[in-house]
């Protein structure tokens, strides 16, 4: 028996994921996966972009809504509870699509992923007072002295993953660019056909900004307040996503709504930015225009036939 074969849909954020996603499934008898990180959130709708049960056109949607915002959520469970789902929908006999625009998240499933070892806490504390007193640079190029190649991969400015690099090294005594090639799968879990959604950078931007107008007037506003109403703290990483972050700022005082909102639309264009960076790397992908409807359902059509 062969492997499962999935199409996976990618791209930056208001590119039109979730739309064709639903298209493609309605037309060749398939179920969605959702891979985003944001929408695996109860209570959590309008912010997220989750596709509303009118958009879903009957067509079952998997992995939206799964826990509670003060519920953690990681890559690692993602990649297990997928796993699970494209083996109880192949079995049905239907196709699998995975659309989402988190990347580590899609990896994880295609690829594998390294856990290592847990965190430590007084080590990160160390690690995070060298970046605020000499500067990120300097914890980086600390970095690139045991990592240069897992460096090489790391922004300075993403303290996280910086910090994170430099503790595995420590706690395992070797890098971790060396253990993540050790974790990965041998070979592909699936046959997968990678289609890419972009346009021209000016579309994509009048997309964002258009999606945050909507959501605002769908009451992303109201929805964040009701979510600290509720005792969802502002410093939840939820709440710290796009959009429940810059609405948490004003409801806090922080700046007036209208910054807020153009904040908001700053921020999505520098995450979507970073989507295709991401997504760019993967040299198996093959891109698209979100209008090249036709020529996507044919592509779709030969892989899944």
């Amino acid at each position: 028996m062969g492997k499962t074969r999935l199409v996976i849909i990618s791209g930056p954020t208001a590119s039109g994921k979730s739309s064709l996603a639903v298209e493609l499934a309605l037309l060749f008898n398939g179920e969605v996966i959702s891979a985003d990180s944001m929408q695996v959130y109860k209570l959590m709708d309008i912010g997220t972009g989750k596709p509303t049960f009118e958009e879903r056109k009957g067509v079952a949607h998997h992995l939206i809504d799964v826990v509670y915002p003060d519920e953690e959520y990681t890559a690692a469970r993602f990649r297990t509870e997928a796993s699970n789902k494209i083996n109880e929908i192949a079995a049905r006999g239907k196709n699998v699509i995975l659309a989402g625009g988190t990347g580590l998240y899609i990896k994880a499933l295609t690829q594998g992923l390294f856990s290592g070892p847990e965190a430590n806490r007084e080590l990160r504390q160390e690690l995070v007072a060298i970046a605020s007193g000499q500067g990120r640079e300097a914890l980086h190029e600390m970095l690139r002295k045991i990592d240069p190649e897992g460096a090489s991969r790391i922004h300075p400015n993403n303290l996280n993953r910086v910090v994170r690099a430099i503790e595995v090294f420590e706690l395992a005594g070797r890098p971790m660019s060396s253990l993540q090639k050790e974790h990965s799968f041998s070979e592909e879990q699936y046959e997968c056909l990678k289609i890419g959604l972009n346009t021209g950078r000016e579309q994509l931007y009048a997309a964002i900004d258009a999606r945050v107008d909507q959501m605002i007037s769908a009451g992303l506003l109201e929805e964040t307040r009701a979510l600290s109403d509720m005792g969802f703290g502002y410093d939840l990483k939820p709440m710290c996503g796009l959009g429940y972050k810059e609405m948490s700022g004003f409801l806090k005082g922080e700046y007036p709504f209208e910054e807020a909102v153009s904040l908001m639309k700053r921020n999505t264009r520098h995450y979507a930015k970073r989507q295709l960076t991401w997504f760019r790397k993967d040299t198996a992908t093959r891109w698209f225009s979100p209008s090249e409807r036709k020529e996507i359902s044919e592509t779709a059509e030969r892989f899944l036939s």
